[in-house]
Formats: C-alpha cells, structure tokens, sequence
C-alpha cells in the first residue's frame, strides 16, 4: 500500500530542496546571475503556493 505525503508536508520538501539549490547557484554565480534569479522566483512561487496565496502573473 502506498502511503499518500499531504500536500503542505510535500511542497515543504520542495521549498527546502529550492533553496539548497538557489544557495549553491548564488554561490556559483553571484546573487544577481540571471540563473540564481530565476530559481529565486520559482522558490517565490512554491512559498505563495504554501501560504494559499496565487502569484498574479
């Protein structure tokens, strides 16, 4: 039987991956690096998908 993970306690693993994963970009390549950006507003959206909140794009 596979045990289902509630969707707060997964999204929580995702932001915690995100932002090991903005760190080491923005120790690469500097906090303003297009690249280090751009995973900064993914880990934006995943925290607003975490509080309920929708992004208005």
């Amino acid at each position: 039987m596979v045990k289902k993970i509630p969707k707060k306690r997964f999204l929580l693993v995702l932001i915690k991956f995100k932002r090991n994963d903005m760190y080491a970009k923005a120790k690469d390549f500097g906090l303003s690096h297009p690249v280090v950006v751009a995973c900064s507003q993914e880990l934006d959206t995943l925290l607003n998908r975490y509080q309920g909140i929708r992004a208005i794009r």
